[in-house]
């Protein structure tokens, strides 16, 4: 999976303009799908299976936005200033690079505080594509950049930025491959604007109206110096979560997923987020209300530009998911 991981998180494709990474998709399921459409919001929702007497119609989301940047206003002297596009944290981007739709590249500095170890807020921070006058951008108010840094594989740890959520939609893509026989009609789902508000799932859950809907998405871990908001760690397997600050899992599919996982000897993890929430949030409402929980790939550095996942932990997913969906599921329990 590495050169299709790989593929995928270089890419650009802040929310809202999922286009380039949503046409990737396309080019690697086409021929696995029993369908495939594309939604007023650009969510590509794909289709394999039919539901038989004892299957489920399940939602599977995974979001193909990454954070990004939107400017806000250009100086004379062809200075950028920008606000955030999702959770952009002022201390990730000192000194980092951005590229732009157009392929213009820049980097963000601060304006002086006084003091070196001050972190300004992002309205103090700008952005230097190399102009010098205003007339000289080529860029304009409104364009929107992600950050710039390559995918670098260390072995078992693979770093890049927007591996929130391209593992998760590498993950759904290999299961959509490895998946040959289920009692279930289920929708592979590739969301857009979750960083923004689990939009495209919104709809795309209304539009489904699933039995169980499950996310496949990153959380942070606690495994590094004096981290402990969190009890993941690389390399443990995924993340069965309980809990975080949008939804409460329901505690038949946790238990469902714990079950899968323990009679198939997957290793894994029971995982609470105590900030943010995924687009098994949006699922959970949609319509009369939907069961849903979310399995988790631990991440060190959420949310800055060298996320760092464990590819055991991502080929584990891979394996638990297409176990879980390979036979009737019992809510019962």
């Amino acid at each position: 999976m590495k050169q299709l991981i790989k593929k995928l998180v270089e890419a650009t494709g802040p929310s809202g303009y999922e286009d380039n990474i949503r046409n990737m998709i396309v080019d690697e399921i086409k021929t696995v799908a029993d369908d495939f459409k594309i939604d007023a919001l650009g969510n590509l929702i794909v289709r394999k299976g039919q539901k038989s007497a004892d299957g489920m119609r399940i939602m599977l989301a995974a979001h193909m936005d990454e954070i990004g940047i939107i400017v806000t206003h250009i100086d004379e002297n062809g200075f950028l200033r920008f606000a955030g596009i999702g959770g952009v944290f002022p201390f990730h981007c000192i000194g980092s690079r951005v590229e732009f739709l157009n392929g213009q590249v820049g980097v963000i500095y601060q304006e002086d505080l006084g003091s070196r170890e001050k972190v300004a807020p992002l309205q103090k921070m700008y952005i230097d594509i190399g102009a010098s006058s205003k007339e000289e951008c080529s860029v304009k108010i409104g364009d929107v950049a992600v950050f710039q840094r390559p995918f670098t594989d260390l072995g078992n740890r693979l770093v890049s930025k927007a591996m929130d959520d391209r593992i998760g939609v590498a993950i759904e893509i290999e299961v959509l491959k490895q998946l040959k026989d289920s009692p279930h009609e289920i929708y592979f789902v590739f969301t857009t604007q979750e960083e923004v508000g689990t939009r495209g799932a919104t709809t795309a859950a209304f539009g489904i109206d699933p039995d169980l809907g499950i996310a496949i998405d990153i959380a942070p871990t606690g495994d590094v110096p004096k981290d402990r908001r969190s009890a993941l760690k690389l390399a443990a397997g995924p993340g069965i979560k309980v809990k975080d600050t949008g939804m409460i899992s329901d505690p038949r599919v946790v238990r469902s997923l714990v079950n899968t996982a323990e009679a198939a000897n997957i290793p894994y993890q029971m995982e609470i987020l105590l900030m943010g929430s995924t687009d098994a949030r949006a699922i959970q409402i949609a319509k009369s209300g939907v069961p849903v929980s979310c399995l988790s790939i631990p991440t060190r550095y959420a949310h800055s530009p060298s996320e760092m996942v464990d590819y055991n932990d991502v080929q584990n997913t891979v394996k638990l998911l297409t176990a879980y969906l390979c036979k009737p599921i019992n809510l019962s329990l």
